[in-house]
């Protein structure tokens, strides 16, 4: 019986159809998708993989630079969540060592599957996002990574909420929550006092640097 294959076309429109050499295919070469078994500065913490397991990589920092909740539509749309949990990592941070040829892209400002940043990263052949790729770090979703305790899954506990305003449910967690991006926006809802009394200190001081 011959093995069935999916009619999904891997990897967008780049014209590589899985094939490993040629300049079409440079980006398996740079970070985040270059290999690092010859690296003995990566050391593996983490592995994580899609559904159907035809994507697999390995993370090398223990901790992500930040982990957050997105209420944002795009995000909620394109999960089929009420949110997105994702947690930034620099793009050495990451090894695929499965997976390169089932790999597809997806640029939602302009609704191409061309390789282009930032971008969307996705499955192939189960759809599973992947990551979101952007042009100087990427952001992965902690439910794709195989947990080996509880020590390690509240390493990537989430610092806050973006996007609130945006929400289609409540979520009184007592983290902070932003109207849209964090840091860059109104601190809104349950989020604690001191974060808001924080946030009214740095906007006052943000003032007085532009009236001086």
């Amino acid at each position: 019986m011959a093995e069935h294959t999916s009619s999904y076309r891997a990897n967008g429109d780049n014209g590589d159809e899985g094939n490993t050499e040629g300049d079409l295919n440079a980006w398996k070469h740079r970070a985040p998708y270059k290999v690092h078994d010859s690296d003995p500065n990566f050391h593996a913490r983490y592995e994580a993989s899609c559904h159907c397991g035809k994507i697999r990589y390995q993370l090398s920092r223990e901790k992500p630079l930040d982990s957050k909740y997105c209420h944002c539509t795009t995000c909620q749309k394109l999960h089929g969540a009420p949110f997105q949990w994702a947690a930034i990592f620099h793009k050495e941070d990451i090894n695929f060592t499965h997976g390169h040829s089932d790999l597809g892209w997806y640029e939602s400002s302009e609704k191409t599957t061309v390789h282009k940043l930032p971008c969307k990263v996705s499955c192939a052949y189960c759809r599973t996002p992947i990551m979101d790729e952007g042009r100087n770090m990427i952001l992965l979703f902690p439910t794709l990574i195989n947990f080996k305790s509880p020590e390690d899954r509240k390493n990537f506990d989430p610092s806050c909420h973006m996007f609130y305003t945006r929400r289609i449910l409540d979520i009184n967690d007592g983290k902070p929550k932003w109207s849209g991006i964090s840091n860059d926006s109104e601190l809104i809802e349950d989020s604690p006092e001191q974060d808001k009394k924080r946030k009214r200190e740095e906007d006052a001081a943000e003032g007085n640097d532009k009236k001086s």
